[in-house]
């Protein structure tokens, strides 16, 4: 049961000082507030996701069959079970709208352009329509999703699962996340998953941090079997149990040398990206 309201939290700044201030997602515990001014006018349904608008939106609209393919991805490429909830997607016209709404019901948040609120009684997403509505929602409907089929989901994890999926084709097109971290370990960086699990609040979270949470994702799904299977494992846990066994320790007894692993495959990471990015937009110019 979700005792008390958990935020996630979605914002990109324009400016890199800003971003660096701002543009971290996180959650937090906050005290249980009432709504207002909630989007209802129009509803779609569709499978177990709810989409209540102030405007009306075509049933087949692009976003909402967007919507339905990530909720069988996620599913799908984690092994989670139906989901016990529904994720209502509550999507206002514009972004006034929408931060009259924040302002009167959630005063003491700082603006985003997106929030995962999760309760006892309802897994809701808000954000407006905008430029960047489907990265927006694909990023909080999947904490969504993950918090509709899960008893609990460590800060860590589900940010960089809705990292991962908030990016089409699975997540694998971040070259630049790899391009930075590549970076920060040339200054002496290292990855360090004990200590991301040690982290409760988002607050504690740097951008290093979601990226750091984002690679880890990305590894286990993809540099091995046996990484793949640890962490399908670990998902299958938190369906029973708050506090399963440290991932980290999974980990490490399946490849004892798992930090020098991970700092391997960053390195090849960066490259294999970008050589992929490379090879799209040569073959997009030759069309």
């Amino acid at each position: 049961m979700r005792a008390v309201p958990r935020f996630c939290v979605r914002y990109r700044g324009q400016l890199a000082i800003i971003a660096l201030l701002t543009c971290w997602i996180g959650c937090r515990q906050t005290p249980q507030t009432r709504f207002v001014q909630r989007p209802a006018r129009h509803s779609i349904r569709s499978h177990q996701l709810l989409l209540l608008s102030d405007f009306q939106i075509p049933k087949r609209h692009p976003l909402l069959v967007d919507l339905e393919r990530l909720q069988a991805e996620i599913r799908t490429t984690l092994g989670l079970p139906e989901q016990r909830d529904d994720v209502v997607v509550y999507l206002f016209e514009n972004q006034a709208s929408y931060r009259r709404f924040l302002d009167a019901t959630y005063p003491k948040l700082p603006g985003r352009r997106a929030y995962f609120v999760g309760t006892s009684y309802e897994l809701a997403v808000y954000t407006f329509w905008g430029e960047r509505v489907q990265e927006d929602l694909r990023h909080e409907y999947t904490h969504g999703v993950l918090h509709a089929c899960l008893n609990h989901v460590p800060l860590w994890l589900d940010e960089g699962l809705a990292e991962y999926f908030e990016v089409p084709r699975s997540g694998q097109q971040r070259p630049d996340y790899a391009t930075q971290l590549a970076q920060s370990l040339e200054d002496g960086w290292r990855p360090d998953l004990k200590r991301l699990e040690l982290l409760s609040d988002f607050s504690q979270m740097r951008r290093i941090d979601y990226q750091e949470a984002w690679t880890w994702v990305h590894f286990m799904l993809h540099a091995s079997p046996d990484t793949r299977e640890v962490l399908i494992g670990y998902l299958h846990d938190l369906r029973q149990s708050a506090l399963p066994e440290s991932l980290y320790d999974r980990l490490k007894r399946v490849h004892p040398e798992i930090e020098q692993r991970m700092l391997a495959y960053l390195t090849t990471l960066n490259t294999t990206l970008h050589v992929s990015q490379a090879g799209r937009n040569q073959a997009d110019t030759d069309h």
